[in-house]
């Protein structure tokens, strides 16, 4: 069993294949976090607590006498509030009262066989809707109560033994007798006592998502936060914390991933003992959840995994959780269909006839599937009108979507198609006709971003239009993919269809609303394909994984940007779900030229598509996009399933990026190089490859020439061939594949 309980010394132990993660009961209740790490054989980690009496650290009244027995002092598993506790907390209430004090003790506690769900919120899928049937999956529920008011809180815990994961979600119950407001409700909370650490987290902006930065962990709190209403370009939920001296290949690392597509928050406090804590979940800023008596809420789900061989296998850990238990089964050997894009081929001026030629020529070059972006609704020429009236544009297309899309199925290509469900135009028949159904402040003028508000998906009367309308479309135009886009932050969260005392529960409800209206439309189309998109990378995360297997990784499709952008992504996202295109160059985004080769190996490292105008193009270009391709669905497997490596670092000085995937028999490698940076008479990278079997040879397919598997990963392969691209006058960034094959 991965879930142990001792009765005698009250300790917990979560066991995976290799880590392990420690609990215990104290003498007076309080469940202490003792340990998270590598397995220790069977020690009792909680000689690891240190007690001393620390100045002006109070106790507990059961402790009243015994000082070196503080809670400001003692790891533990759930921080309560108001208690004594001075650090990070796991959860802030108000009473009846007006108190604000919770002391959480244990209760009780189940352990049962199968992974816990979550009702109205995304998941880490056990048995149900995972790739494998995960039997060795396992769920324990402690439980914790505050005995004067019978407020209880269940921790949940999700083990993995196979993957090295553990997820933790929270459940608060009001047992009591009056209404309770939750002003803060964590996922999880990590206590290490000891260590030196760096933080890695993915910071950035539009066209910028997830650049990766490491700063190490003072005696201070980090917080990591997104208030805009979205998982936001300017934060992911996801970070890493790891020891000072950790690299891609060796050390160890601990990973926190929240599974939730709003605001978030991360705080990582190092405290006066030189413990540090993790505390994850929603972000508590102007939230208020009213907890009626008898109700519940839960909290969203974090993903936890733990390693000593380097962030390549953390990563790894989660590409894995990610592709076979979050992302739904169903996908994962269904080959995505290669793309074409019309968005920056025609923006808002199309017709007809124009896209059916665009689609002669995706169909001559061996593309699968057209997408219609933008445009196609309403009354929709720019930007600035038409969002939430979800009926075709007549005068584009006439007689409607279905000829459009039948003439694009005629042609052997799959049909898909651009929505913003949850946006409004105030220039629209819906605001028109429905002002209520907008976020907007009564009396107040509203905040409006590229001259759009956004509709209130905590109203079921809105979920219902939407459903309606889109089911309607993409059942005439039988649409096998759909683009699901999320263009601006959110302001003036104010929900006319609550009362004053819950308008702090307006985000948080509007997060579970776009949930279920994609669950819905799920369930009415089984076979559909989401892309998920937020301006591009805005809502990049696990909760919209678990709807959408794939998703828009940036707006910038310049490919020396997308390098960093796909990089930081790689942390903890697998390239199967990264939205990947070759564009026009120069780039619509910079300006910057590169060729059509280096924007074909960067895109190729995603779902891979192409986003330019077909119709102008050159037949040499063309015959390089039909040869991109073939040998993206050479590799398709190899990309989408194999193991990543990161092979260069951020921090190194180099003027190139390189990653390598590897299937999961060694029998083959791809290793992708782009230059990233123009140097002048540059130096020939040797980089070591990973993950290959040691005692087996490799051919490189080009070469013909054969290495060790030892020698390349101990000694490294020398790019002799990449830099002779810097000699060429039409690529000022050269990329090249090198495929190894065992023999």
């Amino acid at each position: 069993m991965s879930i142990v309980f001792n009765q005698d010394s009250r300790l917990f132990v979560l066991s995976t294949k290799n880590t392990e993660y420690q609990m215990k009961i104290d003498e007076i209740g309080i469940l202490q976090h003792l340990y998270y790490g590598a397995p220790t054989g069977g020690m009792d980690m909680e000689y690891q607590i240190g007690r001393l009496d620390r100045g002006f650290s109070g106790n507990p009244w059961e402790y009243r006498t015994q000082r070196p027995k503080s809670l400001d002092t003692t790891p533990q598993e759930f921080t309560s509030s108001n208690v004594g506790d001075y650090r990070i907390s796991s959860i802030q209430v108000r009473h009846a009262n007006g108190s604000a004090s919770c002391d959480l003790r244990y209760k009780c506690h189940e352990i049962r066989q199968g992974k816990y769900t979550l009702e109205g919120l995304p998941y880490v899928r056990g048995n149900n809707g995972a790739l494998a049937a995960d039997q060795d999956a396992e769920t324990l529920v402690i439980t914790l109560v505050d005995e004067p008011t019978g407020l209880e809180v269940q921790l949940l815990y999700g083990v993995f033994e196979k993957k090295d994961v553990i997820t933790r979600s929270t459940v608060i119950v009001n047992n009591g007798e009056d209404a309770v407001v939750v002003n803060k409700l964590a996922s999880a909370c990590v206590d290490i006592p000891f260590g030196r650490h760096d933080l890695i987290h993915f910071y950035g902006k539009h066209n910028m998502e997830r650049m990766t930065e490491r700063v190490p962990v003072k005696h201070d709190v980090i917080c990591i936060q997104s208030k805009r209403g979205m998982t936001s370009h300017q934060h992911n939920p996801f970070v890493i914390l790891c020891d000072q001296d950790t690299t891609q290949a060796t050390g160890a690392a601990y990973g926190f991933m929240l599974m939730y597509s709003g605001n978030h928050k991360t705080e990582v406090e190092k405290d006066f003992t030189d413990s540090t804590r993790v505390v994850m979940g929603i972000n508590d800023t102007d939230f208020a959840w009213k907890l009626e008596k008898g109700a519940s809420l839960t909290a969203p789900e974090v993903i936890l995994t733990y390693t000593e061989q380097g962030l390549n296998k953390l990563s790894s850990n989660y590409h894995h959780i990610i592709r076979e238990n979050v992302i739904d089964a169903k996908y994962y050997n269904v080959e995505r269909p290669v793309l074409i894009n019309n968005w920056e081929a025609t923006y808002f001026d199309f017709d007809k006839e124009k896209i059916l030629k665009i689609a002669d020529q995706a169909k001559d070059i061996g593309i699968d599937m057209l997408v219609l972006d933008d445009g196609w609704f309403g009354i929709r020429n720019d930007d600035n009108t038409g969002l939430g009236d979800w009926f075709v544009n007549t005068d584009k297309l006439e007689g409607g979507l279905k000829p459009l899309a039948d003439g694009v199925r005629e042609r052997g290509l799959k049909f898909g198609l651009w929505f913003e469900p949850e946006m409004i135009n105030e220039d629209s028949d819906l605001y028109r006709a429905h002002p209520e159904w907008a976020l907007t402040d009564p009396g107040r003028k509203p905040n409006f971003s590229r001259n759009q508000l956004v509709l209130d998906m905590s109203r079921t009367d809105v979920q219902e239009y939407l459903f309606d309308r889109m089911a309607e479309i993409i059942r005439d135009a039988q649409c096998y993919y759909v683009k699901w886009d999320f263009n601006r932050s959110l302001a003036n969260v104010y929900s006319n269809n609550l009362p004053a005392d819950r308008q702090g529960e307006t985000a948080h409800r509007f997060v579970l609303g776009t949930y279920a209206l994609l669950d819905r439309l799920l369930k009415e189309f089984p076979d559909l394909i989401i892309e998920g998109c937020s301006g591009g990378g805005g809502r990049f995360d696990a909760g919209m994984m678990f709807y959408t297997p794939q998703i828009w990784t940036s707006d910038d499709t310049d490919p020396i940007c997308r390098l960093q952008i796909q990089a930081g992504s790689s942390y903890g996202y697998p390239v199967s779900v990264m939205g990947s295109h070759v564009s026009a160059s120069p780039n619509h985004q910079t300006g910057r030229k590169t060729s059509l080769k280096t924007r074909g190996i960067v895109a190729m490292s995603g779902t891979f598509g192409y986003e330019l105008d077909l119709t102008k193009i050159t037949e040499e270009d063309k015959e390089i996009m039909s040869q991109q391709i073939r040998t993206f669905r050479k590799y398709y497997w190899l990309i989408q399933h194999g193991e990543y490596y990161r092979l260069t670092d951020e921090r190194d000085e180099n003027y190139f990026t390189a990653w390598q995937f590897v299937s999961e028999d060694q029998s083959e490698a791809l290793v992708n190089i782009v230059a990233s940076n123009v140097h002048a008479n540059p130096e020939i990278p040797c980089l070591k490859l990973q993950g290959l079997d040691p005692d087996a040879w490799y051919e490189e397919e080009t070469s013909k020439v054969r290495y060790t598997g030892r020698a390349l990963m101990s000694a490294g392969y020398v790019f002799t061939e990449f830099v002779g691209g810097f000699m060429g006058d039409d690529d000022s960034f050269p990329a090249d594949q090198y495929h190894f094959v065992k023999i």
